[in-house]
């Protein structure tokens, strides 16, 4: 498969936690922090906070396309 797809979400520092950046290979329905950050760093009732923090978005990209462009530069 040339395509590549992943969710990845950006999560700032919270309480004594450090910020950290979580990839997984999802949908981009469940490109969302519950399906994405695993193990979740915080516990139960500080997730909502948690997650209402972290930034997620889907990508798409073509491998096929960046190996040719790295053969040609």
């Amino acid at each position: 498969n040339s395509e590549d797809v992943r969710c990845k979400c950006i999560c700032p520092p919270y309480k004594d936690h450090s910020g950290h950046i979580y990839n997984k290979n999802v949908s981009q329905k469940d490109c969302d922090c519950l399906h994405v950050v695993e193990p979740m760093p915080v516990p139960g009732p500080d997730v909502e906070a948690y997650c209402l923090r972290c930034e997620c978005k889907y990508e798409e990209r073509s491998s096929v396309t960046i190996k040719v462009n790295a053969i040609l530069l």
